[in-house]
């Protein structure tokens, strides 16, 4: 095994909602331990964040400091900017490496490193995002309502999308960016509510720094839009759960139980890289049960 810096009960890779969370709790429990953090939050485009009680419309940043702030306070737990780009298990225990070649042990490791948003490569998509172009409706719908709202889209997650955000808008068109492709059912529905299907291409998203003004296809015509809903393709973050032999599901997010353990010994998993409804106060959430679980698997390995 390499030679190392330091070691740890605990070692949580991500230092977001989920990460600071566990830490948090597992600083509660006298834990020691270290968060690794890249400082790159997935929703450090996005103005405000929404639908966590009591915090409700709170910028991310001012979110993320408090978080660390209060993860801070308890003297067991140490956070360290860096990146995390080689795990291994060995002999029971866990040997991280980060960018730096700065090298830590540990009893138990929590992956909290998120997920990457993939991009279409049309201009202005990646300025509006987080923005003016959007992906959930819980987080930003209400700031939108009745509004002129664009939908990206095609086939059933195309109608799926005309159907949700239907609650915060009766003002929708739905842009296929090619021919559509509905099923005569989901078609005769979405015609019965008369919203416009445009199946032009899309050429480029007119914005002025991130706020949207209209969406612009490639026959010059121009629609004059407040927002859009999209989803996009995601990828892990980081490829340390495949290092360490974890498995992932086939729609690429890591596969772990209700307290984010992933099957492999001493390794657990929390936020938005297990999660389909990726919102901040749930990344909070699973990130104190995963918490809470390490400590109790800890216990039991202790007591006995």
């Amino acid at each position: 095994m390499p030679q190392h810096l330091g070691k740890f009960e605990v070692i949580i890779v991500g230092g977001s909602y989920a990460g600071l969370s566990a830490a948090l709790i597992l600083g509660r429990s006298l834990r020691k331990v270290l968060v690794v953090d890249s400082g790159q939050a997935r929703n450090q485009p996005t103005f405000h964040a929404h639908s966590f009680l009591t915090r409700d419309g709170e910028k991310p940043a001012v979110l993320a400091a408090l978080a660390r702030q209060q993860a801070e306070y308890y003297p067991t737990v140490s956070i360290l900017e860096g990146r995390v780009v080689r795990a291994k298990s060995e002999n029971d225990l866990i040997w991280v490496e980060t960018a730096a070649g700065e090298q830590f042990l540990t009893r138990k490791i929590l992956l909290a490193t998120g997920v990457t948003d993939e991009m279409p490569a049309l201009p202005g998509f990646r300025e509006c995002w987080g923005k003016s172009i959007l992906h959930c409706p819980y987080c930003h719908g209400y700031e939108v309502a009745n509004q002129r709202i664009g939908l990206f889209g095609n086939g059933d997650l195309g109608f799926e999308m005309v159907k949700l955000i239907s609650n915060w808008s009766k003002q929708l068109t739905l842009f296929t960016d090619g021919p559509a492709q509905f099923l005569t059912e989901h078609k005769v529905l979405i015609d019965k509510h008369k919203f416009p299907i445009i199946t032009e291409k899309i050429h480029e998203i007119e914005h002025q720094e991130g706020m949207l003004h209209a969406v612009l296809l490639a026959d010059g015509t121009r629609y004059e839009l407040d927002a859009i809903f999209a989803r996009v393709p995601f990828h892990q973050h980081s490829d340390l759960a495949r290092q360490l032999g974890c498995t992932h599901q086939e729609n690429g997010l890591l596969q772990c139980d209700e307290f984010g353990s992933t099957g492999v010994p001493n390794v657990y998993a929390a936020g938005d890289m297990t999660m389909l409804l990726q919102q901040v106060v749930l990344a909070a959430g699973s990130g104190l049960k995963a918490g809470a679980a390490i400590n109790r698997e800890l216990i039991e390995a202790d007591f006995h």
